[in-house]
């Protein structure tokens, strides 16, 4: 909403010295959001006068067509003496008065105006367009005044170019200040000045005789007010007043009707639509859509109708779409001079709609035929339905004082019932919400400010004005009273954390894991939950696969991705291609989130029952609800590309492998308390021979490795590209369990290595299991630290070579205790897996 300084100072007194920024850091503390304020005439500077225009000499010498003019700006040159000034526009002729910049002035931009030689002639000064003035874009032809006004008058003070302009972004539940008389009773508040209302008009009783209107859908339109007013000058202009103010507001001139319905419109925020009364066919009425309707608005395209559509009809059919546009069929007819008597034909009789619409039922129609209107956003935020008398009367009085019309006695208004909405409000309420004290006596001024009627002592019962119908229960009220007292003002105090409530056990896994993989040299990433089919087949994934039943979303945002993950792979590998593609070589990213798993038939989901408002769902709904939910289980996963360890002058790096990534599963199960079991398996999309499956006893919780070398091909990534994903929920299943410390003794340690001999296809987790068995608590640590296969072994067999490092809590341990528990491992591992001592 754009509102001038100078129109609002029409209904309160500001001091003289108040600007536009004083204005508009008072309406930002009230909670109003003024995004600019435009300075108009800032850099404009005179003589800028009205000019008649006293002969024209055409210059058809040149390419374009040039005027040579005289122009008679009376004393303002100082002389007396017509000024001589070439122009381009044709659009004006001898005998009308125009604008005219003399030498010495400065017009916006800034651009200095000097007598100069151009077209063979001295050009003393310039005759302006609208736009090199900064009224607006309109550089077709310049500006032609009406002949009321002499030569030499102060242009600048005539078209009101000096002005300030505030540009306030009006939230939707603010409705009441897309209008002068809303961003007035603001600025009267902040003040504390009173507010001369322009809606307190002096307005005619409804009678039977008024426009003939016929209302068949009172809940969609509960207020229709007409009045008409016959014999209107059809070549009546809008004055320059009117022009300049619903200009400044952003809106341009059409013709005289039109405007006046546009600055009711901005005064007082109620839209109104002008009809030409002789082309309404009988009554007028409000009533739906039929099937196969059709309406031409106001832009001239034709509209198929939908039956939800709120519509103004006559006997004819659709004249308008209630509350967003009018139909072409009945508009404001241009002025037609016959050029043989040169009388004027055009609109002489106009009936005025002042209506209130349901907002809903505007909102749909604007955003289904794709109008957003002014009227159409005014009416969907709320307009004041008691506001549609005065209105009208106010265009009324308008068209009269300007036109020469005469307004009709016959009023219409037709009005459903409205129960008063009061609401009952503790006086200390506010005071409770803003922590701090107002006391009864200021929370019943501010709410008297913004026009609510109060009455009670300790309890008090409010009744909202009718422009406010976002004011619904005691919380708004309190809203009210705060930002009037200044949100400044509230104190600074910290909330209140009640005892015993901190981070859940999840929460802090999920803290501990991000700080683990992130100390290993991983960095987070958050991806958008959505995939498509797309990203399953470069996976590789059978067409069996459970991560291919996914759940399709109703709206997606893309319609590559409809679908939500079933895994964090797609994700992170995309992160992943992005990082490499814009230069970065060496990369390690991991993620945490959920997944959407359909672990039944697809359709059993979405099958959710329709919840009460009016009382709270049972357990049985509740249940029900969450039936038809997918589970949601909590994964992590990470991916690796490129050198774990550089190059550098100390020696050579270490490229990214399937252990590095085995590892980064170790880590997650470490902040987890949990110890993996590793084994070989065979699981898109991994390569084959280099996948790792984990498991927490029997349960199968992720996998790891290098990926299929097709996978790498089909998603563009760099080569050997590892990654890993485990399910944290089946991670830790078992619950918590209670982490010990390490215990540390003070005495030396016993290091026994052992390499053993194993058949290739028995896992190293079980050798190591078997070694911690038979070692006995002795056994401080355990650590695969060589795997060998080769000519020395026979074909089919490996070597895995373990250090064991021995201690005991209280004493040093002999030889022979460290040899016996060495002896003890390898005999459990010998007796478990088939082991035979190497060498």
């Amino acid at each position: 909403m754009r509102v001038p300084l100078s129109w609002l100072r029409e209904y309160v007194d500001l001091p003289a010295g108040v600007t536009g920024r004083d204005l508009a850091t008072k309406l930002v503390r009230a909670g109003l959001e003024v995004e600019t304020v435009e300075q108009l005439g800032a850099d404009l500077k005179g003589p800028l006068v009205v000019g008649k225009v006293l002969a024209i000499e055409e210059l058809t010498e040149f390419k374009k067509p040039i005027r040579y003019c005289q122009v008679d700006v009376g004393d303002a040159n100082g002389t007396g003496e017509p000024q001589n000034i070439v122009c381009g526009a044709r659009n004006f002729a001898v005998g009308d008065k125009v604008v005219v910049v003399l030498p010495g002035a400065v017009l916006p931009g800034p651009f200095p105006i000097a007598a100069r030689q151009t077209y063979g002639h001295t050009s003393e000064g310039m005759i302006c367009s609208a736009r090199e003035l900064g009224m607006g874009d309109d550089h077709d032809g310049i500006i032609v005044l009406p002949p009321e006004f002499e030569p030499g008058t102060d242009a600048i003070e005539l078209l009101e170019l000096v002005d300030e302009v505030l540009d306030i972004a009006v939230t939707a539940d603010r409705g009441y200040c897309l209008s002068v008389r809303g961003v007035a009773r603001e600025t009267a508040i902040a003040y504390g000045l009173p507010l001369s209302d322009p809606a307190l008009l002096d307005v005619p009783p409804a009678n039977s005789y008024g426009p003939l209107v016929k209302v068949l859908d009172p809940v969609g339109c509960d207020r229709f007010v007409a009045r008409s007013v016959i014999g209107l000058e059809p070549d009546a202009v809008s004055p320059l007043w009117l022009q300049r103010r619903i200009q400044k507001a952003g809106m341009r001139s059409i013709s005289l009707a039109v405007d006046i319905t546009n600055y009711v419109m901005l005064e007082l925020g109620q839209p109104l639509h002008a009809y030409d009364r002789h082309r309404i066919d009988g009554a007028i009425t409000v009533r739906r859509a039929e099937a196969g309707e059709k309406l031409r608005t106001l832009d001239g395209v034709e509209r198929v109708l939908d039956a939800e559509d709120l519509l103004i009809c006559d006997d004819a059919g659709p004249i308008g779409l209630a509350g967003v546009m009018g139909g072409a069929g009945t508009e404001i007819a241009e002025p037609v001079v016959d050029p043989e008597t040169g009388r004027v034909t055009g609109t002489t009789e106009v009936v005025i709609e002042a209506a209130h619409f349901a907002p809903v039922s505007v909102a749909r129609s604007a955003r289904r035929h794709k109008l957003p209107s002014e009227a159409a956003k005014r009416f969907e935020r709320g307009v004041d339905p008691e506001a549609a008398k005065a209105a009208a009367q106010r265009a009324v009085d308008l068209l009269v004082l300007v036109a020469g019309g005469t307004a009709e006695a016959g009023v219409t208004d037709i009005a459903a019932a409205h129960p008063v909405h009061s609401i009952t409000i503790s006086a200390d309420h506010p005071d409770r919400v803003a922590g701090q004290e107002y006391g009864r006596e200021t929370v019943v001024r501010r709410l008297q400010e913004v026009g609510c009627t109060v009455v009670g002592g300790d309890v008090l019962v409010v009744t909202p004005p009718s422009w406010r119908p976002d004011l619904t229960d005691p919380n708004d009220l309190a809203e009210e009273v705060i930002r009037l007292e200044g949100y400044e003002e509230l104190p600074s105090t910290l909330p209140q954390v009640p005892a015993g409530r901190g981070l859940t056990d999840a929460q802090r896994l999920r803290r501990r894991t991000g700080i683990a993989l992130a100390g290993a040299g991983y960095v987070e990433v958050l991806n958008y939950p959505f995939l498509g089919e797309a990203a399953l087949d470069a996976l590789g994934l059978d067409a069996d696969d459970p991560r291919r039943k996914t759940v399709v979303l109703a709206n997606p945002i893309s319609e590559e991705e409809p679908a939500l993950r079933t895994t964090l792979l797609p994700g992170l590998l995309a992160a992943l291609r992005r990082n490499t593609g814009r230069g970065a070589t060496d990369v390690a990213l991991f993620e945490q989130g959920l997944v959407f798993r359909v672990d039944g038939a697809a359709d059993t989901l979405y099958r959710a029952p329709r919840l009460p408002v009016d009382r709270r769902p049972t357990d049985e709904e509740i249940a029900q609800l969450n039936a038809a939910l997918p589970r949601q289980p909590l994964r992590v996963a990470t991916v690796l590309a490129g050198s774990v360890e550089p190059d550098g002058w100390w020696g050579k790096g270490r490229a990214a492998t399937w252990a590095d990534a085995v590892e980064s599963a170790r880590t997650v199960a470490a902040a987890a308390g949990v110890e993996l079991t590793v084994r070989q398996d065979q699981y898109a999309p991994w390569h084959p021979g280099r996948c790792a499956a984990f498991y927490v006893g029997d349960r199968l919780v992720g996998h790891a490795g290098e990926l299929h070398p097709r996978v790498i091909k089909a998603l563009h990534l760099p080569e050997r590209t590892c990654a890993m994903e485990l399910d944290v929920d089946l991670l830790t299943a078992d619950g918590a369990e209670r982490v010990e410390g390490p215990k540390i003794s003070t005495f030396p340690v016993a290091t026994q290595d052992v390499a053993l001999v194993v058949a290739a296809e028995v896992p190293a987790a079980e050798v190591e299991a078997a070694l911690r068995a038979g070692a006995g608590p002795l056994l401080e640590s355990l650590r695969l630290f060589d795997v060998y296969t080769g000519e020395q072994l026979a074909e089919g067999r490996k070597s895995l070579a373990y250090a064991l490092r021995f201690r005991a809590p209280d004493r040093t341990l002999t030889a022979d205790e460290a040899s016996a528990a060495r002896g003890a491992a390898i005999a459990e591992a010998v007796a478990r897996t088939g082991a035979a001592l190497r060498g």
